[in-house]
């Protein structure tokens, strides 16, 4: 999951490298000298400009160094002071470890009252206008108390937050003054893959710093709240880079760079930048001083994939939204969304994925009326529903982390196995354990076996199992009965509906294959 914070993806990434050779062949370098004529279908690489085989093709600048000069005085260094926790005060004791020491700066003496301090922080940003606004990332000074800008001639002003959006991770400040030189999105001319770019920007507070390298693919989907279609770039971005531009060779901004993906934390030549299409709608509505408002069904959704149409018994190109949890009195519940319905289109538009759905509502004003066709029971439902407005992403997320208990902690082992899950009807014993709602209904894994399928899939103990085959599930006898009807069917697999440490979730249950 992309972290709002450090935007610094980890992974571990493998590189293989692939030597080609023939006994007697020969290796033949285009460019090096007359190439035959090319067979159907080769293509042939261009051999440069003129006789100069390494000369950079027509449209390559020969330097960046003018477009720098251009477009670096409207490029910022913002610093933030942010209220953080205080370390603890503490002590070692041989034995006994890390001890607070009462009354110590931290600590936990009588008499305490303010256990923060003040956190320093850095990004960047630029002019979009001559009266002082500046473009840069939300989380760049999100909970900011103190905000300076830093220009490239060496003044520091005083930066004023006018608005933000955590949706595409987008906000404006305002420094006092007038004629500051400042830069435009590019909204007409589409970037194309393959395009040159130069990111300029403050990373690890060094500030006024150039790369430079090319659009390396479009429309990338990796925002964890499904607004932004990333532009992705291979010109170096660091911590601190944040909120700076993405310039192409006319001086133009075509991004604003956001995310990197790292397995050090450092560049690897994957970075993400948000479009500026997207970012001029968004900051022109901050800079009025109005807010991001963005429709809102209330309710939770996955991709439907092929492993869950086939478990469902639906055809195999099948694709839509599965619903898998719909917030009481929210738009979507009294319009009539149910859990297990499978949305398919909205407004007339077909949706491929969650992320499809989760942008065509946001699209949509509060009020609005969305027209939505759903599967239900392997039949077709149009609802029609008014958009609400959507709560901010810290209202959304407020509940998620309710305590439910952690993969591989002992849990209760009664109840009746099923298809390597021991399960048994919801107490209240195991409502407190696993912080599970008074109103759900289902049945409670509380143990499972390591080598069977729920084993290999890591199956956490504490899982409620609400709905298998889109059937309410209340019993063992009903989680039973749903696995045998999906074995008679020929199905791959069970299709269950599960609430996983505070939210619900979708999941393909495999069969064990007969030996």
């Amino acid at each position: 999951m992309l972290k709002r914070k450090e935007f610094i993806l980890g992974a571990a990434v493998g590189l293989t490298f692939a030597a080609a050779a023939t006994a007697g062949g020969v290796i033949t370098w285009p460019g090096a000298e007359a190439a035959p004529a090319a067979k159907v279908g080769q293509l042939v690489p261009s051999a440069g400009a003129g006789a100069l085989a390494f000369a950079p093709p027509q449209g390559a600048p020969l330097s960046f160094a003018d477009i720098f000069q251009q477009v670096a005085p409207a490029v910022v260094q913002i610093d933030v002071k942010t209220r953080v926790q205080r370390p603890r005060g503490v002590f070692q004791i041989p034995g006994f470890g890390a001890v607070p020491i009462p009354g110590a700066p931290g600590g936990s003496g009588e008499g305490e009252e303010d256990n923060t301090q003040l956190a320093a922080g850095a990004g960047s940003g630029f002019f979009i206008s001559a009266d002082g606004f500046i473009v840069t990332n939300n989380h760049v000074v999100e909970n900011a108390e103190e905000i300076t800008v830093k220009l490239s001639d060496g003044r520091e002003l005083k930066g004023r937050l006018i608005g933000r959006d955590e949706g595409t991770d987008l906000a404006v400040i305002k420094v006092e003054g007038s004629a500051f030189p400042f830069v435009s999105f590019e909204e007409a001319a589409e970037p194309r893959v393959g395009d040159w770019v130069i990111a300029v920007g403050n990373p690890f507070g060094l500030g006024g710093t150039a790369t430079a390298g090319i659009v390396s693919a479009k429309s990338r989907d990796i925002d964890p709240i499904g607004y932004n279609e990333y532009l992705q770039i291979d010109a170096a971005i660091n911590r601190g880079n944040s909120g700076g531009p993405t310039f192409d060779i006319y001086g133009r901004v075509i991004g604003v760079n956001t995310a990197i993906f790292s397995p050090s934390g450092g560049s690897v030549g994957i970075g993400f930048a948000i479009p500026a299409t997207t970012a001029k709608a968004v900051t022109d509505k901050l800079m009025r001083g109005e807010a991001v408002q963005r429709g809102y069904l209330g309710v939770q959704i996955q991709t439907l994939s092929k492993d869950a149409a086939a478990a469902l018994g639906l055809s195999a190109d099948t694709k839509g939204a599965y619903v898998a949890e719909v917030t009481a009195g929210a738009p979507g519940d009294r319009g009539g969304m149910q859990i297990g319905d499978v949305v398919v289109s909205v407004n007339g538009e077909a949706v491929d994925s969650s992320t499809e759905l989760t942008r065509r509502v946001a699209r949509a004003k509060p009020g609005d009326t969305l027209r939505l066709e759903v599967l239900r029971d392997g039949k077709r439902q149009t609802l029609n529903i008014r958009a609400g407005t959507r709560p901010s992403e810290a209202e959304l997320n407020g509940d998620q982390n309710s305590g439910a208990q952690q993969p591989g902690e002992d849990g209760a082992t009664v109840g009746q196995s099923i298809e390597g899950m021991t399960v048994t009807p919801i107490t209240s014993a195991l409502r407190q354990r696993y912080s599970i709602p008074e109103d759900m209904q289902g049945v409670v894994v509380t143990a499972v076996a390591p080598r069977s399928e729920a084993g290999k899939m890591q199956m956490p103990v504490g899982t409620v199992i609400q709905r298998a085959n889109n059937r309410v599930v209340r019993s063992e006898a009903d989680l039973k009965a749903a696995v045998d009807e999906a074995r008679s069917a020929g199905r791959p697999g069970v299709f269950l509906l599960v609430r996983v440490r505070g939210a619900n979730s979708s999941v393909v249950l495999p069969f064990a294959k007969s030996e």
